[in-house]
């Protein structure tokens, strides 16, 4: 899986065309609420990104560009961010 979704669209785009907001999918929805909720615990933890970076295997750069949803993160991605925070990402299959 390279990214969450192919079609899915950046941070940057969102900004581009505030329009944008009104139909963001719940896919896209969920993504910005688990990377604000990272991003706020990683503060509240005191860790900065390189720390971060270094726990996960990344470069600064690359954990800013996650937090502010310039790339689309790999689920591989989320659950190391998570783990080097003690959470964990679970995925569930429903019907549809």
């Amino acid at each position: 899986m390279k990214g969450l979704e192919n079609n899915m669209r950046t941070w940057e785009d969102f900004k581009r065309n505030s329009k944008s907001f009104t139909n963001m999918t719940e896919k896209e929805g969920n993504l910005i609420d688990t990377l604000a909720f990272l991003h706020a615990t990683r503060i509240k933890m005191n860790i900065s990104q390189t720390q971060l970076g270094q726990k996960i295997g990344m470069y600064q750069p690359q954990v800013a560009r996650l937090e502010n949803l310039v790339v689309q993160p790999t689920l591989a991605s989320l659950r190391k961010y998570a783990a080097s925070l003690g959470f964990k990402i679970t995925l569930s299959v429903v019907p549809a």
